[in-house]
Formats: C-alpha cells, sequence, structure tokens
C-alpha cells in the first residue's frame, strides 16, 4: 500500500515495465508513482547521513509539490581555514612530482576533489550501485533517491526556484549545445542576432556556428576595452530589435574579468531577447544566485567545483524550459511511447534521455554541499585575496604581460592569471615548471578567438582555488623567474 512516506516523485513508467500493475511498481522522475522507497534508517548510517536521505510525511510537504524533499536541512557551517587548512581533504596534493612537492596551480582547467565526494561515489559504487527511476528493489530505490536528492543539492547551491529548473549534463559544453538544438533552432530564424564575445570559450561559439549554418541565424561579437574587458559601450550599441540572445561568459576564463551582468541582462530585457550565462569560472569560486542574476538559462561544469568529471548542469527558468523541445530521444524522457508518436516528460525529465550518470551526480551533490559549508562568500573573499597576491606578484617579473584587467578594476578579477613572455613559447615555460613540481596551463585554453585578438598563439596560466595558498605563489614566482633566467642565459 503506497503511504506518503513512500511516494518518491510521480513519474511515467520506464522502457522495462511490460503491464499496468508492473508499471505502477517502478520508479521514475518523469511521472507517476514509486511504491517503494527506503526511509534513511535503511541505509548504511554513514551513507544515510552523506547523501542526506530523509522522507517526509504529507503534513511536512508544501501543497502542490509532487516530489518529496529529500534533501537535509542545510548544514552548520564548518569553521576550518580555507588554504592550507583544506589541504588534507584533498588526497591528490599530497605527492610529489619530480621529486618536488605538487604545486597545482591548473584549477581553471579543472579542481581537485575532496575526500567528502571522493567517498560519497565509493559509497554509491560499492554499496548500492544500480539504474534508477527503473527498479523496484532496494538497491534501485536507494540510488534514485540519492541521485534525485542530488539534484535538490544543486538547486539550493544556485538558489534555483525549483528543482525542475536543473537538468543534468555531462558537462557545460553539453548544456550549450542542448540550448542551441532546442531553444535556438526552434526559435532563431535568417537575420536573428545572437551577442556573444570575443573572449567567449569555443563551448560558447562554435555551438551557435553550427546554428547559424542551419538557421541563417547572424552572430555578433563584442571586443576588449583599453583594460581588456567587455567593450560594455559596444556591447550597448550592439543589441536591437534584431538580437534574440545574448550569450556570454560570467568570469573569462582567460581575461579573469568578471562581466556585469546585471547590465546584460537588463540590456537584453530592453529588446525582448533571452541571456544564457556560461558559468563556469564563476560558480565554483563565488555566491551564484541564479534567481538574482535574471538571466534565463545559466550552465556549469561540475569538474570545476570539485565534483567529478562527466557531469554538468544547466539550469532555466521552469517556463523557459517548459517551452523547449527535446533534444535527444530514449529512455526516461517520455511519457508514453506508441508507433504512431510519443509524448515527453517535462522538465528536466524531457532533456536526459537513457541512463545518466549516476554515480557522477552524486558527487555533484556532495561537492554543492561541500562548498555550502565551507560558505561561498568565504571562499570568495579568501581567493581574491591570494588571487591577488598571485597578480601583484607576477606584475613583478620582468617580461611578462599578464592579461586581463587589474585586480582593482570595475567587477573585480578572478583568481587567475594567463601571461606571455616574449620569445618564449608558453608550452615550454610549462615544460620546466612542470620539473619543479608545479602544475600550470599553456596553450590557447579553447580561446584561440581571444588569443588572436590579443596578438598571441598561446599564453600560460596559473589559477587558484580554495586550498591554495600564498606560499604556492611564492613557489612558482620564484621557479618562473628561474626557468625565464634560464631562457635568457641561452
Amino acid at each position: 500500500m503506497l503511504t506518503a512516506e513512500k511516494v518518491l516523485m510521480r513519474g511515467t513508467a520506464p522502457c522495462h515495465a511490460s503491464s499496468t500493475s508492473t508499471s505502477a511498481a517502478f520508479s521514475a522522475f518523469n511521472g507517476r508513482v514509486a511504491p517503494y522507497r527506503p526511509h534513511s534508517a535503511q541505509l548504511p548510517a554513514r551513507l544515510g547521513r552523506r547523501c542526506g536521505l530523509q522522507s517526509l510525511a504529507a503534513s511536512q510537504r508544501r501543497p502542490g509539490v509532487d516530489v518529496v524533499a529529500v534533501q537535509e536541512a542545510s548544514p552548520a557551517k564548518v569553521k576550518r581555514g580555507l588554504g592550507a587548512g583544506l589541504k588534507d581533504e584533498f588526497p591528490i596534493l599530497d605527492q610529489d612530482v619530480h621529486e618536488k612537492h605538487l604545486v597545482y596551480l591548473d584549477n581553471a582547467a579543472t579542481s581537485q576533489k575532496p575526500l567528502a565526494v571522493l567517498e560519497v561515489m565509493e559509497e554509491y559504487y560499492k554499496g548500492y550501485n544500480s539504474n534508477v527511476h527503473r527498479g523496484v528493489h532496494a538497491l534501485s530505490a536507494k540510488s534514485t533517491e540519492a541521485y534525485e536528492n542530488s539534484r535538490q543539492k544543486v538547486a539550493k547551491f544556485i538558489n534555483a526556484a525549483s528543482w525542475r529548473e536543473v537538468v543534468y549534463t555531462r558537462n557545460a559544453s553539453e548544456a550549450i549545445n542542448l540550448v542551441a538544438n532546442t531553444w535556438g533552432a526552434q526559435n532563431l530564424k535568417e537575420g536573428d542576432e545572437v551577442i556573444l564575445s570575443v573572449m567567449e570559450h569555443h563551448s560558447n561559439i562554435v555551438p551557435w556556428q553550427l546554428l547559424a549554418e542551419r538557421t541563417g541565424c547572424v552572430l555578433k561579437f563584442v571586443g576588449l576595452a583599453e583594460n581588456e574587458t567587455l567593450d560594455m559601450a559596444q556591447f550597448k550599441e550592439m543589441v536591437g530589435p534584431r538580437t534574440k540572445l545574448i550569450s556570454l561568459a560570467h568570469v573569462s576564463n582567460t581575461l579573469g574579468c568578471v562581466n556585469p551582468v546585471e547590465e546584460i541582462v537588463a540590456a537584453a530585457r530592453e529588446v525582448g531577447a533571452k541571456v544564457l550565462l556560461d558559468a563556469c569560472q564563476s560558480i565554483p569560486h563565488m555566491k551564484v544566485d541564479v534567481q538574482e542574476l535574471g538571466a534565463d538559462w545559466i550552465v556549469a561544469s561540475g569538474h570545476k567545483m570539485c565534483a567529478p568529471t562527466g557531469i554538468g548542469f544547466l539550469w532555466g527558468k521552469l517556463e523557459v524550459l517548459e517551452a523547449m523541445p527535446p533534444w535527444m530521444g530514449g529512455g526516461e524522457m517520455i511519457q508514453d511511447v506508441m508507433l504512431e508518436g510519443s509524448t515527453y516528460a517535462p522538465p528536466p525529465g524531457r532533456f536526459e534521455a537513457g541512463t545518466p550518470a549516476i554515480g557522477e551526480a552524486i558527487g555533484l551533490g556532495a561537492a554543492c554541499e561541500y562548498l555550502m559549508e565551507l560558505d561561498m562568500d568565504a571562499v570568495h573573499a579568501y581567493e581574491q585575496e591570494v588571487g591577488d597576491y598571485l597578480y601583484d606578484q607576477l606584475a613583478q617579473v620582468e617580461g611578462v604581460r599578464i592579461f586581463g584587467p587589474p585586480p582593482d578594476a570595475p567587477g573585480g578579477r578572478a583568481a587567475l592569471c594567463s601571461f606571455h613572455v616574449e620569445g618564449i613559447h608558453a608550452t615550454d615555460i610549462s615544460m620546466i615548471m612542470d620539473q619543479s613540481g608545479i602544475a600550470i596551463r599553456s596553450g590557447h585554453h579553447c580561446t584561440q578567438p581571444l588569443h588572436r585578438y590579443l596578438g598571441v598563439n598561446a599564453s600560460a596560466r596559473a589559477s587558484m582555488y580554495i586550498y591554495n595558498t600564498k606560499e604556492e605563489v611564492d613557489v612558482f614566482i620564484a621557479a618562473l623567474r628561474d626557468t625565464l633566467s634560464f631562457f635568457t642565459d641561452l
């Protein structure tokens, strides 16, 4: 018999259900009923605590909400120091590279993973690995609950109005492609304008180029101001009656500049345009409130925010998502399939065809919980301190050209520095730094148009995160000076 405590979601029957009675016995997040749901007491104590599994009685549920709120109350903020105080929580950082202690400064490419994330994923694969939304057995119920609980943690982390606004993807690239191939293909036509910028990651350029080839829409690119921030004067001149979409980075992964989202959204609203924000370099480093920002879509990648690879998300306003057609077809994204045609699930299921990245999603939820415990305001303040120190020390190295604005520019600067040294290739710098145990990035950072705009083919990049310290900056600067001296003496 069904009870309020046993209802997880009202969902459709899965692909494998073959009868009415069997259908009623399966759990799915698109539609109807799950007749079995374990309480957290049925799980190992450590597992239940880490995944936040819990059931709420009907009296605890808000009217009109068709999902049990499985996310536990917001955890008390853990008072522990950032920087060196977190080193022990990231096992990978405790190692030597080329007989030198590892200094990891490639965080804009990917972050390292804390024990809180690694252990949750290990527990999933060792203790209750099973497909979600499809089984009445205990492992499937536990897996489904932990998976959907992770979505609610993501929603809380970004202050989404509803868990239904969080669509899981493989990464931010897939999230942008999803919008381009659904809303874009449905709404953009010949002559419509999409505004991008020269600082965009390739993932926020190529999908729109592909769409322009199909629809005839026109791509317009905003350049840089003198201080290498977004040229807002040019941007405002570009926005006009033909503008249908503005898709920009919140924070540049190469310049480090923080774009003025409030002004961008206001300009879009004046002409009825939609706004997409690439938040890959902002969500891991500062508090991002999606309701406050006012964009229509925001994308992020889990691996840059302490979560595993293979998981990212698209946040979208619910009314916008509901108006978008499916992109990929398959299991899970349907309500009913007949030979004559199919009907589709509401968001987010409509956009999540097939078996999802279950363990990775659980890891993403744990990462969001971990960052919430640290307090994103504290994270941002700490990163501003070490990031400013990185910029100031690097600016004193002779021959180094740092790209992007100074830290005191309007909007501030992220804790990363891309730089160029005339006559020395960035890859050579990075390779020699590696011999000192220092990991930095070299290349074009998936921003080839920006590098051409700046007049260089490549740059080296050092990027900080919650576990980096000023002492590591000192090690980096000393090694960089030695590296440049090596080339000077040749």
